[in-house]
Order: C-alpha cells, then sequence, then structure tokens
C-alpha cells in the first residue's frame, strides 16, 4: 500500500509546466484528490478540459493571500510548492513583486501547512538561488531560507519540509528552446545572449523526477540537487537549426538583466557537506542553534571549499548528445512531428 492512496495533493502554482508533467505521473496513482491552486483561471480550465479527471480540483487563489491559501489546505496531505515569479528579467524590473511571491507566499504555504496537520511540503527552488546575483536568485534563496528556518523549528509532530533546486528545465514554459523554435519557424536569426553561457539541461520529467525523489526520501531540511548535463547556449542553438535543418544565422544580443555566464546548483559550502546517492545529492540541514558560544570552544570540523557544483564543471553535452536530448522531450509538438518525419 502506498502513502499516496487515499491522500489529497496540494500543487500551488499547479498551473504551470511542473503541474502539467506532475499530473501526468499521478493519475496513475490512488489519490483521494487533487488541488490545482493558481490565479490564472484560464489554464485551470484548460487543465480540466485536458484531464478530465473528477479526482483534479481546481482553486483560484494568491500565494500572498494567506486566508486564500488556508482555505485551499484544509484536509490536504502533502504540498508541492511551486508557486513562483521566475522569469529574470521582469524579477529584476519588480523584486518587490518576487519577494512577495516567493517569500513571503512561500511563508504562507508553509505556515497554513503547520496549522493544517500537512504531513509533507516540497518546495521548489532554482540553480539561481546558489550565490544570487538577481532578484530572482536572491528571492529564491531567502524562499530556501524560510523553508529551512520552518524546518529547524518544528515540532516532531509537524510537517517534513524538503527543498528541489533545480536548473534550467527545458521547453518549459517562458525558456530559451520555445524561443528558439518561433524564431527558427519565422525565419528569424536565432537570439543568443552570449555563446560561451553555460546551462544545466534537464528535461520536465526529470525534474519531476527530482521532487518525487525528495517526496518519498526526504527528511526534515534536507536540499536536493540532481546531476545534470550541461551545453552551451550557442551548441543549443546549432542544435536546434541542425534538427530543423535551418540555415537562419546566430546573432549575440549580449547578456540580459540579471544574468549569468554560468549557473550553480551547488555552492562550495554546500558541495562540502552533499552526500552523493548516485543521481542526486542531498544536502542535510544544519540543525545548529544561536549558542554560538560553544561552537568557538567546540568547534565544527574542517570544510574543504575546493569545489562548487557548476554548469561549467559537469558533464558537457556535444551537439549529437543535445540533439537527442531534444528529441526526447515528449512534450515539444514540433520536436515530436519532426522526429516522426524523419
Amino acid at each position: 500500500m502506498s502513502i499516496l492512496d487515499n491522500a489529497v495533493l496540494l500543487i500551488t502554482g499547479g498551473t504551470g509546466s511542473f503541474g502539467n508533467s506532475v499530473l501526468q505521473e499521478f493519475q496513475k496513482k490512488n489519490f483521494k484528490e487533487i488541488r490545482i491552486f493558481s490565479r490564472d483561471e484560464k489554464k485551470q480550465e484548460d487543465m480540466r478540459i485536458l484531464f478530465k479527471n473528477s479526482k483534479l480540483k481546481f482553486y483560484i487563489g494568491d500565494v500572498r493571500d494567506k486566508s486564500s491559501v488556508s482555505k485551499v489546505m484544509r484536509g490536504v496531505d502533502y504540498v508541492f510548492h511551486a508557486a513562483a515569479l521566475k522569469q529574470v528579467p521582469s524579477c529584476e524590473f519588480f523584486p518587490i513583486e518576487a519577494t512577495q511571491t516567493n517569500v513571503l507566499g512561500t511563508f504562507n504555504v508553509i505556515q497554513s501547512a503547520i496549522e493544517n496537520g500537512v504531513k509533507k511540503i516540497i518546495c521548489l527552488s532554482t540553480d539561481k538561488a546558489a550565490y544570487p546575483i538577481n532578484a530572482m536568485g536572491i528571492s529564491k534563496a531567502l524562499m530556501e531560507k524560510v523553508a529551512m528556518s520552518e524546518a529547524r523549528n518544528i515540532k516532531s509532530n509537524g510537517p517534513i519540509i524538503c527543498i528541489t533546486r533545480y536548473g534550467n528545465v527545458m521547453a518549459s514554459r517562458g525558456s530559451v528552446i520555445p524561443l528558439f523554435i518561433n524564431q527558427i519557424k519565422n525565419n528569424q536569426s536565432l537570439t543568443v545572449t552570449s555563446p560561451e553561457m553555460t546551462r544545466f539541461m534537464m528535461s520536465l520529467d526529470e525534474a519531476v523526477n527530482l521532487v518525487l525523489y525528495a517526496f518519498e526520501n526526504g527528511k526534515q531540511g534536507d536540499l536536493f540537487v540532481q546531476k545534470s548535463p550541461a551545453c552551451t547556449v550557442y551548441d543549443l542553438a546549432i542544435s536546434l537549426k541542425s534538427l530543423f535543418q535551418s540555415d537562419v544565422s546566430i546573432q549575440t544580443i549580449g547578456y540580459r538583466h540579471g544574468e549569468k555566464k554560468y549557473e550553480t546548483l551547488l555552492t562550495k559550502e554546500e558541495y562540502s557537506k552533499a552526500e552523493d546517492l548516485g543521481s542526486y545529492y542531498r544536502v542535510p540541514l544544519d540543525n545548529r542553534d544561536l549558542n554560538y558560544h560553544k561552537y568557538l570552544e567546540l568547534g565544527t570540523g574542517h570544510l574543504t571549499l575546493d569545489l562548487e557544483y557548476n554548469s561549467d564543471n559537469t558533464y558537457r553535452l556535444s551537439t549529437e548528445e543535445i540533439i537527442d536530448k531534444l528529441k526526447s522531450l515528449n512534450y515539444v509538438p514540433e520536436i515530436n512531428e519532426l522526429q516522426n518525419e524523419v
């Protein structure tokens, strides 16, 4: 018997790419109910029509509004917290909005979950939270700190709170792959910010598997990261040109607001204490309290800060490997159609 049997699951921000993908998996489970919580009534209606599942219940609301969160949280067993502002340039121009959704919204979700007897919460984060330089990453880093703080102080009968941090999810809404495909279809130049810029390449299915792994194995305050390959943005553009047999040019347009040359999934400090689980890294919660004087007397051991885990030192995909990975994206219709023609 699965722990999911007859359970009630809540997915905040459930109309996004993650919510749609995880539902493909969870429809096979024996849930009592899956609640989709978001602000977008149009996307909720699209999901209602697509899935046609009586176990799906839709709730309009905003994580910024504690009262709307508390209403949807009643009777919930497990929470996947995916609601967030994720676009780097948008958050750069509206950092207060990012803070209200990503930080205060997360606090509302966790507090409501505690008050309503939820068993487990998985908070979805991003590589931009490690060594953050932009408002989106800073707000997500603070979101992680909020989750860890609550996990550290939670009572023994409270929910388990875990965090998953992952890199670029290929072909997710607002990402570069749909942009490049649209530019190719319209015979426009591919706009590359910087040819040497590297990004982790993770499929949406892999992102879902990471969250499910954390859900099944996570202990209080754990942070999970999946090992992922990376590629340069230029090689990605070349691979899409090859896949679509396109001769459009590639135009370098420079960095956008708040962008990094490469992304980090584990900082040096986190990597030094991470547990290697094969396909994943687990970073346990730091459970020390505010009585710092005892650490001056006893010490905390030696940290080896030689290496971080980033998109420049992970495995680098060749163009052939990028093409193979693109072909595996069963949620990109244009690639599926092209693959069927070959």
